[in-house]
């Protein structure tokens, strides 16, 4: 029989309950991670740390910025995709058991009440640039920050999007990271394409 689908929105938690759910975990003696982030443009990056976090504990919990907070962090432009859509995406994944979203610019309060037993993030982190990770260990938690994998953040998948696609040639599709070949292969056919069309 196919599976039932889950609503993503479902994962969505106000802070509020959040807090309330932290309580009965810690209670049940449930170990809870938590990482946060803008995951505007969700790539291979973002899946292998919520991944990687997941089996840090029993329950992981994600962080989710606000448009307006994307918006004061990114710059104009951004988010490239809504709240809503971002939620979808996130919530759709196995990995990740709630969802929460703060407006702060930076996440340290959440973090503050939570007070998560992991706090995880990606590997272009260096630990002291971690937000929370002081009030996560001197309540007696650690913090983790996950390998990273190379060629994949979402400013640079931005930079090759926004190339002109007749300035990718094959040069470019030789010597760019395998994951990346598949894009810049479509690129460059689109923009064959085009020239047959003008």
């Amino acid at each position: 029989p196919p599976s039932q689908t889950v609503d993503p929105h479902l994962k969505l938690l106000s802070r509020g309950e959040l807090i309330r759910r932290r309580e009965v975990w810690r209670r049940q003696g449930q170990q809870v991670v938590f990482t946060n982030g803008c995951f505007d443009l969700l790539h291979r990056g973002h899946v292998d740390c919520l991944e990687s976090a997941r089996r840090c504990g029993d329950i992981l919990v994600v962080g989710l910025n606000d448009d307006d907070s994307i918006r004061q962090l990114k710059g104009p432009g951004r988010p490239l995709q809504p709240l809503d859509d971002r939620i979808a995406m996130l919530g759709a994944l196995s990995c990740v058991c709630w969802l929460t979203v703060f407006s702060e610019l930076r996440v340290e309060s959440l973090v503050r009440q939570l007070l998560p037993d992991v706090l995880v993030k990606g590997g272009d982190y260096a630990r002291a640039d971690v937000v929370g990770a002081d009030v996560v260990e001197e309540a007696g938690g650690r913090v983790v920050v996950s390998g990273h994998v190379e060629g994949t953040s979402t400013s640079e998948l931005l930079k090759l999007l926004h190339n002109p696609p007749e300035m990718i040639g094959f040069e470019s599709l030789i010597l760019a990271p395998r994951r990346w070949q598949h894009t810049i292969a479509v690129l460059s056919l689109a923009a064959i394409l085009a020239t047959f069309h003008q």
